[in-house]
């Protein structure tokens, strides 16, 4: 599989299903996962955000059999085991439609990233949802600058999330999560539900620009890896090798869902 392949409620895309998410105008949300050998991870934690998102959006919920059942069908259609799929949900809100899109299979680069502060939080961020222009917008001034991503603050400098990440910094003693209206990543959840597992505290509380001094490194989080921070801004952070051992020791012994 070298292109995209997408279905919609079943069938491949065509002229005339595409119909639907092209005239929603950006009105839906997904959840992206990454599948090798017909398994992904924390596929509880994606299910249940899709059900939970289409009844906020919509009214009904999204039956997880159903999302299920798409995706290998998906998969199967390309034969592919090992893919990167996303589920999106679009109206009509009495039958919530479903598109499964399969691409080839990602992985986060491991090497340090470099993250530029930018004014602006995601609205509604607890949901995936679609219409990110801004996400996208500021990522693209990152990348003009020479930066991996853009990191999304708020008022005051506030720390929030990354452009396509959730992001933690360690001050010695916990893994600080900003405490920030944000999404719940998938990756996120996982690694901080088993960080105290492996004798690592784990906790939640605001993060600004100007107190990044304090801590002594940052990663970054979502559905393709985990990766070290090495700057945000003017602020440069070392590779905490001990702590990285760790998270990515975590997440690769994470169970693998059967679809």
């Amino acid at each position: 599989m070298t292109t995209p392949y997408a279905e919609i409620n079943g069938r491949p895309a065509d002229a005339e299903n595409l119909r639907i998410p092209a005239l929603t105008g950006g009105y839906g949300h997904f959840t992206a996962m990454q599948v090798r050998g017909g398994r992904v991870r924390g596929l509880a934690l994606h299910l249940a955000r899709l059900d939970a998102a289409t009844r906020e959006l919509f009214g009904p919920g999204l039956d997880g059999d159903r999302v299920r059942a798409l995706i290998r069908q998906a998969l199967a259609a390309v034969g592919a085991e090992d893919a990167a799929v996303r589920v999106y949900v679009y109206g009509p809100d009495e039958d919530p439609t479903v598109m499964v899109t399969v691409r080839p299979p990602m992985d986060m680069s491991p090497e340090p990233q470099h993250l530029l502060s930018v004014p602006y939080e995601r609205p509604v961020a607890h949901l995936k949802h679609l219409g990110g222009f801004g996400q996208a917008y500021y990522g693209r001034v990152a990348a003009r600058e020479g930066y991996t991503e853009a990191l999304l603050t708020g008022p005051g400098g506030e720390v929030a999330e990354g452009a396509i990440t959730n992001i933690a910094f360690w001050d010695g003693s916990s893994v600080v999560w900003p405490d920030r209206p944000a999404l719940l990543g998938t990756t996120m959840a996982l690694v901080e539900s088993r960080l105290p597992g492996y004798g690592t505290a784990t906790v939640r509380r605001p993060v600004t620009l100007a107190d990044l001094g304090a801590y002594r490194a940052a990663f970054v989080t979502n559905s393709q890896g985990i990766a070290p921070v090495a700057r945000i801004d003017d602020t440069a952070f070392a590779v905490d090798a001990e702590l990285m051992e760790t998270v990515w020791r975590l997440y690769a012994e994470v169970p693998w869902d059967v679809i």
